[in-house]
């Protein structure tokens, strides 16, 4: 289900639970518009969105985590499929944007937190650091937020980054899809792509 990749070197690949906004952030930053669910987890295999005339790709790959009516063994086959895709495509994936929910992120990462249990989102980001991917935490719906500051000081700490979160606006990006807020993203992926000296790619973002 995930061999549908287009033959480019450079990715940017969106990945988060269900129904964070990401195919609401895809056409944000592509101005395509992709079939997204009302339920979560109706995206069940990658969207590549590429530039015929670039060798470059942006995914939204499927929503991990909970998803309505969808057996569990078909949701942890999901994840597995896509810790296998970001781990195939690490050397080509230059940003990986992990998108979460800026008003819900919290209270989901602490009700998963436990002895036996790492939250999700948590393991993805440190999953995504570990094979070499430069990670950008895109926070969604940042306008149904009202202590903006402290709710981002709070998901660094659950992420393992020192507060204040100000100090880590390449990695941490509020935004709100819907209303085409995605500034500071686009600022952070800038970031990632001129480390890896990759300006020309600043034209997508």
């Amino acid at each position: 289900m995930f061999e549908s990749r287009p033959d480019r070197d450079a990715e940017v690949a969106l990945v988060g639970r269900s129904n964070v906004g990401k195919s609401t952030l895809m056409r944000e930053l592509t101005g395509h518009t992709f079939d997204t669910g009302q339920r979560p987890g109706v995206t069940r295999s990658p969207n590549h969105y590429d530039w015929a005339s670039e060798d470059f790709v942006i995914t939204d790959l499927p929503g991990f985590g909970f998803m309505e009516g969808v057996p569990d063994d078909v949701r942890e086959q999901t994840k597995t499929d896509i810790v296998r895709y970001i781990e195939a495509n690490a050397d080509k994936i230059l940003v990986g944007v992990l998108v979460v929910d800026g008003k819900a992120a919290i209270d989901i990462i602490d009700r998963h937190s436990g002895p036996d249990e790492v939250p999700y989102d948590v393991e993805m980001f440190h999953f995504l650091r570990d094979v070499g991917v430069p990670v950008v935490v895109a926070v969604n719906k940042m306008d149904k937020v009202d202590d903006r500051d402290e709710r981002l000081d709070e998901l660094c700490e659950r992420l393992g980054l020192p507060t204040p979160w100000k100090q880590w606006q390449d990695t941490i990006a509020p935004i709100t899809a819907k209303r085409g807020s995605i500034e500071p993203l686009n600022e952070a992926i800038r970031h990632h792509l001129h480390e890896q000296g990759r300006d020309d790619l600043f034209q997508f973002f």
